[in-house]
């Protein structure tokens, strides 16, 4: 005899930092499975410290982070966790980032600037990352930052199967906030069978969160406008957009976003009266506290799931998108 055969079966298994518990819980839900118990804790000095209570070795293991607030905290709790499965012999390990980390930073603006989204791609291919899942990252040139393979998902599935049953195509315009994000409301027009418009703005670079608008491109005078972003933070672009719009004789305006960041004072500037509704996913935590009456959320534990199971079972994740991921 000149070799041993094993019969071990692969072995999936789900992993969650404390950034948002709750979507680990719904993703593990979907997937019928149970989060591997972990022992994580942040020191008094700072320090964080994770230990998985029960063995990852051989794993596929999908070490799941959103990367909310205090944004620096989560990133590293899930470095440490990757470099622990490592360290306990996981076979591969796939970081999930719903809403990827520094995504806003993917290029020079200006002379002496980081790429602080290349960066952090680097940190999880050290930590000993074999592959990253997120969802409608910001920049798409983010994928090619990693050296591995990049799952990008995308949220507008759930987002589509919302608004086909709330708003009337026939009344219907949807809107981009501005020139970069055009070709995915180019999308969503195709979709939804609804005209685009698109807002020119300005972004001053040497302040950030303040934006001017210009001018509308587009037919939005007597029509429902859908404002679509991949993330909202502070909500003054979003505001300014909506305002632009509703003076333009918009009869209504809802927005669609991926990202809940809602960095303060968020909550208080979306529920401007220019504003109808505003509809996002819960890739990010979004507290009690900055939830109002007209904000809807949908879930992405779903979405997620599917593409753990597709990577886990050598599927296509492209498939998921009609080929579009």
């Amino acid at each position: 005899m000149t070799s041993i055969e094993t019969s071990n079966k692969k072995r999936l298994v789900l992993i969650s930092g404390r950034a948002h518990p709750q979507l680990a819980l719904d993703v593990a839900k979907e997937l019928d499975i149970s989060l591997v118990p972990t022992d994580a804790r942040t020191f008094a000095n700072g320090e964080i410290y994770a230990r998985f209570d029960e063995s990852v070795r051989g794993t596929d293991a999908f070490v799941l982070q959103s990367h909310c607030t205090p944004i620096n905290e989560w990133l590293m709790e899930q470095l440490i966790m990757v470099d622990a499965l490592k360290r306990a012999s996981a076979k591969r390990i796939t970081v999930v980032a719903p809403f990827f980390p520094y995504a806003r930073q993917d290029k020079k603006g200006r002379g002496r600037e980081p790429i602080s989204a290349r960066l952090v791609a680097d940190l999880f291919k050290t930590a000993g990352a074999d592959r990253i899942m997120s969802i409608d990252i910001h920049a798409s040139q983010i994928q090619g930052f990693f050296d591995g393979p990049f799952d990008h998902l995308f949220a507008m599935p759930v987002l589509l199967e919302h608004f086909r049953a709330q708003l009337d195509p026939e009344t219907l315009t949807v809107v981009s906030p501005d020139m970069g994000r055009v070709r995915v409301a180019d999308v969503w027009s195709d979709k939804l069978g609804a005209p685009l418009a698109i807002i020119h703005k300005r972004r001053d670079p040497f302040v950030p969160n303040q934006v001017s608008v210009h001018e509308i491109v587009g037919q939005v005078e007597g029509r429902v406008c859908l404002l679509v972003d991949d993330l909202i933070d502070t909500g003054r672009t979003i505001v300014k957009a909506a305002e632009a719009l509703k003076k333009a004789g918009a009869k209504g305006v809802v927005v669609a976003a991926t990202h809940a960041v809602f960095s303060d004072p968020a909550t208080e500037i979306l529920q401007s009266e220019f504003i109808d509704k505003v509809v996002v996913t819960d890739t990010l935590p979004i507290p009690e506290e900055k939830r109002w009456d007209r904000l809807e959320i949908l879930s992405i534990a779903p979405t997620i799931a599917s593409a753990i199971r597709e990577v886990f079972g050598e599927g296509s994740v492209t498939g998921m998108f009609d080929g579009a991921a």
